[in-house]
């Protein structure tokens, strides 16, 4: 599981982040997936994603795709602190 975070132009408000969001979700089986206008990103919990499809997809709803970076993804539980 990877999470990826989006740099998005465009978002302008709650209802570009809820755009953002419900397109994500209706054409990948995500996890996860949130986005904020104010700082321009979008976080997607997800096993693979196709990039390109991605980029389609966001310009299709008006907003450009500026870059997407990726980090493994460790789920943490409150009992992963006392593993200590």
């Amino acid at each position: 599981m990877k999470k990826y975070f989006l740099k998005i132009d465009g978002m302008m408000c709650g209802m570009c982040e809820a755009h953002i969001n419900d397109c994500i979700r209706n054409n990948f089986a995500v996890k996860k997936v949130s986005s904020s206008h104010s700082k321009g990103e979008c976080v997607i919990i997800f096993e693979k994603l196709d990039e390109e499809k991605l980029k389609k997809i966001i310009a299709d709803t008006g907003y450009e795709l500026k870059s997407v970076a990726s980090e493994e993804y460790k789920k943490k539980s409150i009992f992963s602190k006392l593993k200590g």
